[in-house]
């Protein structure tokens, strides 16, 4: 009988404490080993876990000449990166940072709009366990939360209710 496998959503798997609690080096260092970046397809009304994103490299993103100036590109498709990180507490897992960044992509003139600076703090913030995602459009605040909750509802639950009231969900 044939097994079937289960879906790899690509969420990074959060690690035990390399310290194992002795506190010695590198306690206290931010780690990105527990950040996922989730790229929305704004348009599709679609979430993916691409982790190409960390390095500017997901697939949205390849082949791209990104641009500081919006303006520089009118018939940009609409993205939103949005960088999840995952921590536990005693319950369980759950969405500690979620933070959007905008960004918009012409493939035809292989050209896109995103501020790095802003990418950059927005990774940051969602490491210090930031909630920022108050300025998405509805549509795609819908598509976050459906995705978040699908991907583990348990995580889903634990999470903040900043997190549930900025995404518009009761």
């Amino acid at each position: 009988m044939e097994e079937k496998k289960k879906k790899n959503i690509g969420f990074t798997i959060i690690k035990n404490d390399p310290t194992d609690g002795h506190g010695g080096f590198g306690t206290g260092v931010l780690s990105l080993e527990n950040v996922s970046p989730i790229i929305i397809d704004v348009e599709a009304g679609e979430a993916v876990v691409d982790v190409g994103a960390m390095h500017a490299r997901s697939a949205v993103e390849k082949g791209i000449k990104f641009i500081p100036d919006r303006e520089a590109v009118p018939n940009g498709k609409p993205y939103w990166l949005v960088w999840v990180t995952i921590d536990r507490k005693e319950e369980g897992p759950y969405y500690a940072g979620v933070t959007a960044c905008e960004m918009t992509v012409d493939r035809e003139i292989r050209r896109g709009y995103k501020s790095l600076p802003e990418h950059v703090n927005r990774l940051d913030k969602s490491i210090k366990r930031h909630i920022i995602v108050d300025h998405m459009d509805d549509k795609s605040k819908a598509v976050l939360a459906d995705f978040l909750r699908n991907h583990d509802s348990g995580m889903w639950e634990r999470s903040s209710e900043q997190l549930k009231k900025d995404l518009n969900v009761n």
